[in-house]
């Protein structure tokens, strides 16, 4: 089956990551991030996990967390189908739910001196360029896959947090479009248990496109 570029910009959010994982189903190439050269230390791996039962801002840490495909984390406040962030649900209850998982690495926590699971990250990952990622492209953490769905978009939450916060991860580029650096969003492909230090393996659509805010 080939997709056209064209033809793949056209499709909205989930049809771009149910097209993505097809794709990846076929045959994805695989980013071989776990080069014999390379020590456990310097790979994608998992540093900490965190949920909240609640709708608070920040999210506590946890031994692991447990997931089910297609709805999220058990006994998180963002795990369902369909949105589960308040300002979604408001918007439009019926919307699938693209932001069943967050994850933040943990490079850009230390830039911003700030806490793992302070900005509501459920995964804060080490040694990932999280940035790089196009939808559909999936994590294997564990018996865990994941697919990438787009970028956390940064509110004013997050200056409400910290003062000054917001402009460190929401910044502007020399071409006048937003970078957004406050972790990407995925839903959960295949259920199980992610625990701190559990090996990422990546690997990208062949189709790649930048992703967007979910």
């Amino acid at each position: 089956m080939m997709v056209m570029l064209s033809e793949y910009r056209q499709l909205g959010p989930l049809a771009q990551v149910s097209a993505a994982v097809v794709v990846a189903a076929l045959g994805y190439r695989i980013i071989t991030t776990l080069s014999r050269k390379l020590s456990s230390s310097n790979l994608p791996t998992v540093d900490l996990v965190h949920s909240s039962k609640q709708h608070t801002f920040s999210k506590e840490i946890q031994d692991q967390l447990k997931l089910i495909a297609g709805v999220g984390i058990i006994d998180d406040c963002h795990s369902g189908s369909t949105v589960q962030h308040r300002s979604r649900v408001a918007r439009d209850p019926s919307q699938p739910n693209l932001r069943q998982v967050h994850l933040i690495d943990s490079a850009l926590l230390e830039e911003v001196d700030v806490k793992p699971g302070a900005l509501g990250e459920n995964i804060t990952t080490r040694n990932f360029d999280l940035l790089s990622c196009s939808p559909g492209t999936t994590l294997c953490i564990g018996d865990v896959v994941l697919a990438v769905t787009g970028l956390r978009n940064p509110c004013q939450q997050i200056e409400a947090f910290q003062t000054g916060l917001l402009q460190r991860v929401l910044r502007t580029r020399d071409d006048g479009s937003l970078e957004r650096r406050a972790g990407i969003m995925a839903v959960v492909i295949r259920g199980g248990t992610i625990v701190p230090g559990d090996v990422i393996r990546v690997a990208h659509p062949a189709i790649r496109v930048p992703m967007e805010k979910v």
